[in-house]
């Protein structure tokens, strides 16, 4: 297949990806401690939180879009560069979208982590 096929399907994977990991973030952080929750109104209650917000199911919704594009990237090329490549590009999105979306503190050190990734996937890609 084309390599726009290939990069189409890994941008989808990537962009999936963030979108469900963020969203489900956002829900577990409104749950709460998981732990104390069980302990204290018990496990039910937990399932209760997480299946009575809507943003749960379009966070699984935008996972199983990722792992069909996955599927369909891996028809079109190796699995040697849709795998590293959609990995990497999630740890760096993922790192933007935390700090954006979820206010959350990213330190130096990730988005140094982030360069590198990035950089190893243009050493894929050529």
């Amino acid at each position: 297949m084309t390599p726009l096929y290939t990069w189409g399907a890994i941008l989808l994977i990537v962009l999936a990806s963030t979108t469900g990991d963020i969203l489900m973030s956002h829900v577990m952080k409104q749950v709460g401690d998981v732990h104390s929750v069980a302990r204290n109104s018990g496990f039910f209650a937990v399932v209760r939180r997480v299946l009575g917000n809507p943003l749960f199911f379009v966070g699984i919704a935008a996972l199983a879009v990722a792992f069909y594009a996955l599927l369909f990237g891996l028809s079109w090329n190796d699995v040697s560069l849709i795998g590293p490549a959609a990995a990497a590009l999630t740890f760096v999105t993922n790192a933007i979208a935390a700090k954006i979306f979820l206010h959350e503190r990213v330190d130096r050190r990730r988005w140094i982590a982030a360069l590198l990734i990035a950089a190893g996937v243009v050493l894929l890609a050529v």
